[in-house]
């Protein structure tokens, strides 16, 4: 017996019944030889962690558009803080830990630079629209490893693209994601909000502090435990109506006064039209990507859908460099 074997063996009694064990999973689009060491899903979790879209997270702007400071959340620091309340929540409940740090390592892959304010321009410009969530799986089943994608499982895939408010994953490991990823930003944005000084603690309100918690940390723990003990033993994952009720006000109340804040956006303006300008110019010339974009082209895709492929695996910083290099004049110096 392999140690994959016994791994795979062990959880037949150490995980609930209602989790999705790794030996029972749908598979990989491609079949392929099983590792002797580590259960699909935990390969899975491997892969994502060292494709190149997940280094670029850190990179690319989760509220904040570059900011000066060390301390704001990143996408990469956002997606690490969804895999650790969702892993908390995960072990206590006795589901598959792996599945759920695959899905929540993955979630956000195919975010653009500048946050939502990328993604809705690229949805904007392109034909068959843009989502985060779909270009995610695009990135692990179509980009990554130029071109060959990372073959991911198809539980881990379900959990990507279902980890949005109006979707539900298949598995109670992607519904844990989906939850823990609303968990976490709006927390972290809170705190990233006071500290850049556009909300106070006192600024929320009391209805909702009362019900979650009067800080960051405390919020936290009530959602978490929450969720743990309403979800203990049944084949589901949810929270008590009050504190569902609190969060989604909660999570309002972000999007009126810090998602959609005129000072907290004030470079949105910038970096929208900054890709747009971007989308043009390599729509005129799609020559000048790489090669693996160019191949995409010639092997029947829309240019368009490449050419968005492109412009959303740039980091916030890559974006405006290849922006001044196409659009800003160099001082004239002699050779």
């Amino acid at each position: 017996m392999t140690i994959r074997e016994e791994l795979e063996r062990r959880q037949h009694t150490m995980l609930s019944p209602h989790a999705c064990l790794d030996e029972n999973s749908v598979g990989r689009d491609r079949e392929e030889p099983q590792c002797d060491i580590r259960p699909v899903f935990q390969r899975d979790r491997d892969r994502i962690l060292h494709s190149k879209a997940f280094r670029r997270l850190k990179n690319k702007t989760q509220v904040f558009l570059t900011p000066k400071g060390d301390h704001y959340r990143t996408r990469l620091s956002h997606t690490l803080e969804v895999s650790q309340n969702a892993r908390t929540i995960a072990k206590a409940l006795r589901l598959n830990e792996d599945l759920v740090e695959a899905i929540a390592l993955g979630h956000d892959l195919g975010h653009t630079p500048f946050g939502h304010a990328g993604e809705h321009v690229l949805n904007e410009l392109c034909e068959g629209g843009f989502a985060h969530n779909e270009q995610s799986v695009r990135v692990v089943e179509c980009l990554e490893k130029g071109g060959e994608g990372l073959n991911l499982t198809w539980e881990v895939r379900d959990g990507i693209r279902n980890h949005q408010t109006s979707l539900m994953p298949h598995t109670l490991e992607g519904r844990i994601v989906r939850l823990s990823d609303k968990i976490a930003y709006i927390n972290h944005d809170i705190d990233d909000a006071i500290r850049a000084r556009i909300l106070t603690e006192e600024d929320i309100p009391l209805q909702y502090r009362e019900v979650l918690g009067h800080s960051t940390k405390d919020r936290l723990d009530t959602l978490v435990h929450n969720i743990i003990i309403n979800s203990m033993d049944k084949n589901d994952i949810c929270m008590s109506p009050d504190v569902a009720e609190a969060m989604t006000g909660l999570r309002q109340f972000m999007f009126d006064n810090l998602y959609r804040n005129s000072i907290a956006k004030t470079e949105e303006t910038k970096a929208k039209e900054l890709l747009r300008k971007l989308f043009f110019y390599y729509m005129e010339r799609p020559e000048i990507m790489p090669e693996q974009f160019t191949r995409m082209i010639d092997a029947g895709e829309h240019q368009d859908r490449v050419v968005c492929d492109y412009i959303a695996g740039m980091t916030d910083q890559y974006a405006i460099a290849k922006f001044n290099e196409f659009f800003v004049p160099l001082a004239w110096q002699v050779n």
